[in-house]
Parts: C-alpha cells; sequence; structure tokens
C-alpha cells in the first residue's frame, strides 16, 4: 500500500487512555511472566497505532501546512500526546515494579528500563499544560518558516528555494539572496524572539517543577542521555576546539584563496566552495533518485529490498513545494512496519545527501523493524545519526552516478564540510547550555553569547553588518532544533566523529567498513550509545584520543587531495 492510500482517522484519545489503564492494572496483577509478556505486546501494539496515527497526520501536516484538516490534527496531536504520556508513564512504572524484570531484560534487554528509569525522571502531570503550549509554540515557529515568501528577482521563494541562489557562483548574486533571505528573517524577528523567550520560560517552569536548578537536566533526559553526561559533553567540546577548529580554519583559509577573497570569509563568501560553483548534482530530482536506486542496489542485498521498498510504496516526500515545512527528517510508521522520509530538493548536493543521509536512518529502521519492544527499534538520537553520516561516506563510492563531472569536488567538500560542521554544530549545543543556564536572558543577550561563541567555534567567519540577520549574530533562529527539540544537536557532532571513523575504514577497505556498520546497525536500540559503538569494535568520542586521530587523517587526506584543474 502506498502512503497516499493509508487511511487517516483521528484516534478515540478516550478509549485507548481507558485500554492503557487496564493494560496497566493487567501488568501490576499478572502471576507469571508469561502473563506479563502478554501483556506487554498488547501494549506495545496499541502504543505503535497511537504513534502511527500521529506521524500519519503529522507528516500530512508537513507536506502542505496550508492543509487546514490536518493543520487541525497536527495541533490535536501536540495537545492530545502529553495527556497520553501520563497515561503510557503508569505502564512504564508498572513494567519497572514487574517481578518479572529479569525474564524481561533476558528476552528483550535492559535498555527499556533504563530508558524507563529516565522517563520517570523527565515527566510529571504536573507540567502536562506547560508541554501543550510547548509544542504550540515550536508548531508555531515551524509554520512561520513554512510560510516564508521571499521576493528575489523576478519570483517569489520559500527558504528551502533560496538556497541555490545563496550558493551561486556570481558574487553578486549570492550576495543578494544573502541579504534577501536575511531581511525576511530579520522582518520576522520579533515574532521568533517572542516565541522562543516564552518556550524558555516554559521549559525552564517545566524543570523546576520536576525539583531541577532549570531546564538542562531535565532537557538531558527528555533526549534519553542513558549512557553519558554533561559533563562528557563539556570534554567533547574541549577537544572539538582543540583538535577541530584548527582544521576547519584551514579548510576555510584555503577557501578564501581558491575564492580570491578575504579571510575571515563573510557568510555569502563561505557558501561558495569552489569559483566554479559547488558541487550539483546531475540531472533531475528523478536522476538523483536512479543514481540513489543504483547506490543501494550494489551497497547489499539489505539496502536494495529497502529502497525499493521506499519508493514502490512512495515513502519519500522530496521536492520542495509550496506549504512545505522546511527540513528534512525521517520517521516511522509502525503499524505497517516502514519508515518515511521527508525532505526538500533544492537543486543543490543537499539532494543527494537527503537520500542517503535520510535513508541512512529509515535503512536502521527497516533492519529492526520488526523489534520488540516498538521503542527499541530506534537507538537514541547521537547514535540514529551514526548511522546517516556514515552512510552518506559510503555513497562517497558513487559519487560520480551522483555527480558526474563535479565528483572530484563533492568528494572534497563533503570531508571538508564535515569538519567544519563539527564545531558549529558544537555551538549550537554550547549556546542552548548558555541560554537554560540563564532564563532570565533577554533576546539582545542571546544573540550576543551567540556572537561570542562564534570567536570560539567558528573564527573562520567575518561579523558585520552587510547581511541583516546572519553578519549580527542572530542566525542561531534558523535552526530548527534549537526551537523544537533542545538539546538535540551534540548528536550530530558525536555521530560525525564516530562517521569519520567508518570514512577512515573505507578508505583501507570498503567491504570490512560495511561490516562493521551492519554489526552497528542489526542491533537497533538495543544497547546505549557507548555500547552500540562496543558491539561494533568502534571508538567512543568521549574516549582517549578518538577525535584527534580521525582528525588527523582527515586533515592529511584534505592536504593531499589533488584540486588541479578545479577553479
Amino acid at each position: 500500500m502506498k502512503f497516499t492510500e493509508l487511511e487517516y482517522q483521528r484516534l478515540d484519545v478516550e478509549s485507548a487512555e481507558k485500554e492503557l489503564k487496564e493494560l496497566c492494572a493487567r501488568m501490576r496483577g499478572a502471576k507469571t511472566y508469561a502473563e506479563a509478556k502478554e501483556v506487554f505486546i498488547e501494549k506495545d501494539n496499541l502504543y505503535k497505532h497511537i504513534v502511527t496515527c500521529m506521524e500519519i497526520a503529522s507528516i500530512r501536516h508537513d507536506i502542505d501546512t496550508r492543509d487546514a484538516f490536518y493543520d487541525e490534527e497536527s495541533k490535536f496531536w501536540k495537545t492530545k500526546m502529553p495527556e497520553i504520556s501520563e497515561v503510557l508513564q503508569e505502564f512504564t512504572k508498572a513494567l519497572l515494579d514487574s517481578p518479572f524484570r529479569a525474564e524481561f531484560e533476558a528476552e528483550y534487554g535492559n535498555v527499556m528500563f533504563i530508558n524507563g528509569e529516565i522517563e520517570m525522571k523527565s515527566f510529571s502531570p504536573a507540567i502536562i499544560e506547560e508541554m501543550k503550549e510547548e509544542s504550540l509554540l515550536a508548531n508555531e515557529y515551524e509554520d512561520l518558516l513554512a510560510s516564508a515568501q521571499i521576493p528575489f528577482e523576478d519570483g517569489v521563494y520559500t527558504l528551502s528555494q533560496m538556497t541555490p541562489f545563496m550558493n551561486d557562483p556570481d558574487d553578486a548574486r549570492r550576495l543578494a539572496a544573502w541579504k534577501a533571505t536575511g531581511q525576511w528573517y530579520k522582518d520576522h524577528q520579533p515574532k521568533m524572539d517572542e516565541i522562543y523567550d516564552e518556550l524558555v520560560k516554559r521549559r525552564d517552569a517545566m524543570g523546576r517543577k520536576l525539583g531541577y536548578d532549570g531546564y538542562t537536566q531535565l532537557g538531558y533526559y527528555r533526549m534519553n542521555r542513558n549512557s553519558y553526561t554533561k559533563e562528557d559533553v563539556e570534554k567533547f567540546r574541549e577537544a572539538v576546539v582543540k583538535y577541530v577548529v584548527p582544521i576547519a580554519v584551514k579548510i576555510c583559509r584555503r577557501q578564501a584563496e581558491r575564492l580570491g577573497v578575504s579571510f575571515p570569509l563573510s557568510f555569502a563568501d563561505e557558501a561558495l566552495e569552489f569559483r566554479s560553483g559547488n558541487p550539483k548534482p546531475q540531472g533531475t530530482a528523478e536522476d538523483i533518485v536512479k543514481a540513489g536506486t543504483k547506490f543501494y542496489d550494489e551497497l547489499s542485498p539489505e539496502t536494495s529490498e529497502f529502497f525499493h521498498t521506499m519508493l514502490d510504496c512512495d515513502l519519500m516526500s522530496l521536492l520542495s513545494t509550496e506549504g512545505k515545512r522546511g527540513g528534512g527528517y525521517c520517521t516511522g510508521l509502525a503499524d505497517y512496519h516502514v519508515p518515511f522520509i521527508f525532505a526538500n530538493f533544492n537543486g543543490t548536493q543537499d539532494d543527494v545527501e537527503v537520500v542517503t543521509h535520510e535513508a541512512g536512518h529509515a535503512f536502521e529502521a527497516w533492519m529492526n523493524r520488526f523489534r520488540v519492544p516498538y521503542d527499541s527499534v530506534w537507538p537514541t538520537m547521537e547514535s540514529c545519526e551514526v548511522h546517516s553520516i556514515s552512510m552518506e561516506f559510503f555513497a562517497e563510492g558513487w559519487a560520480e552516478d551522483f555527480f558526474g563531472k563535479d565528483a572530484k569536488k563533492y568528494l572534497y567538500s563533503h570531508l571538508a564540510g564535515g569538519l567544519t560542521f563539527i564545531p558549529y554544530g558544537t555551538m549550537v549545543d554550547h549556546f542552548q547550555h548558555e541560554v537554560y543556564a540563564h532564563p532570565e536572558m533577554t533576546p539582545r543577550q542571546r544573540h550576543d553569547t551567540w556572537k561570542r561563541l562564534m570567536g570560539i567555534y567558528m573564527p573562520w567567519i567575518r561579523l558585520d553588518g552587510e547581511i541583516p540577520f546572519f553578519a549580527e549574530g542572530e542566525h542561531w533562529q534558523l535552526k530548527h532544533h534549537i526551537y523544537s527539540s533542545p538539546f538535540y544537536y551534540i548528536d550530530y557532532c558525536l555521530a560525525h566523529a564516530v562517521a569519520l571513523e567508518f570514512w577512515a575504514m573505507i578508505q583501507e577497505d570498503r567491504e570490512n567498513a560495511w561490516n562493521h556498520y551492519m554489526r552497528y546497525t542489526e542491533q537497533g536500540g538495543s544497547k546505549v550509545f557507548t555500547e552500540l559503538l562496543k558491539g561494533a569494535d568502534l571508538e567512543s568520542p568521549f574516549e582517549g584520543d578518538m577525535l584527534r586521530k580521525v582528525c588527523e587523517k582527515a586533515d592529511a587526506y584534505l592536504d593531499a587531495f589533488d584540486l588541479s584543474g578545479i577553479r
């Protein structure tokens, strides 16, 4: 069945909650493990149905935020899920109290109990109203960005559709596009400031209601940080500044030399990697999907079966259209045992990275689609990002199919871009720690904090008044995660470090690297992040000098990369 053919009906929340309460009582009253397991499976199937209904509504809303019906359904779910979460937590309590915990752990592993204990620390009926308000505020932000209509030259464009202009090789046109986009953000900044200020207040209040000194610890629990701490992240940030930032500065100095511009770079100049233009996929969106099909067919039998299912069942929404939410993601349709990919093709190399990055998430979900409980299909977010970013590196072997004459450009820029991204992504995380440590900050103080951190993590960027919004230390507001998923960004950086391990393996023996990747992926969410790495003989970014070693290999590769003949 195709995604467009899936029937959607609003869930009868009262009936679902009643059934969950009955299951909770049965779990507490179970006399044998067989009885408890039967209840456990029934609850998992009900939970899968609940989240499937929610995801169908959410995806259809995101595909067209102007659709009044799914706009209402999206709002319905954002207000009802906190209520459902209260009943789900009661079941989790019953499971944690079960005298059959040892039997459950023997059959299903201990992660659901580790995560269940974290859940007890991250939710209470006392914060339901704040959760509802938080969800609606985040939705308001997403809808605002999706509504963007930016006049440029002879047309009007969405934010995603502006991206090719912002990468244009013509300096004047590229700068004009950055100014036009920056002006849209600047014009709507009062509203974005207002929304974020309210979000910070709501989250701080939630943390304090649960007995924490603000939001940060609660934010870690809500992200299911089950194998590392804030102190581990601080240690990683220090390593990024020590090992990655100097390499990123060197990469950007070379870029300035290639472009014939001054260093530090302006935002508009950083967006152009080569004077002749950034690497562009060859052909149309259909050609990119065709190249992706070839890649997955040749990579392994498992990836081939997976990708053809995605195509045959229309489980990818790829094109950027008016009213469509920006960005990209992968989610799951639990009742149907399939993932779904949402994206916005815009004619840049990002389109290829959607077919590889988001499909990396989707492939992991596909490989683990029958896992029980459903929550163990996906590991925690940093673990998930390893699947996606590493898949991008495996796709480099098919760069000519995706990029044609620009393949060489892509191979250089993909690795270089990863190394410049890690400091940026780490800065996003550091910024959020500052914000939630000081919830009393004014909007201007938040902007000043971002501007200060840029000097530490992105010293290759020039801050001045040439481009509205961006050059004033305010462009953190375009990062969806900061609004909608607090503390979900260091995940990308930790994962990128692990993905660089895969990249280094691929340079020596792709088959061996793929075997390690499959060993990592096949574990699904059955273990915590650090244990998943051990299960695939991978180093942890928190241990030893892992980041230094992979950065040295990548730096040497870029130093020796032959860019002759490429302007």
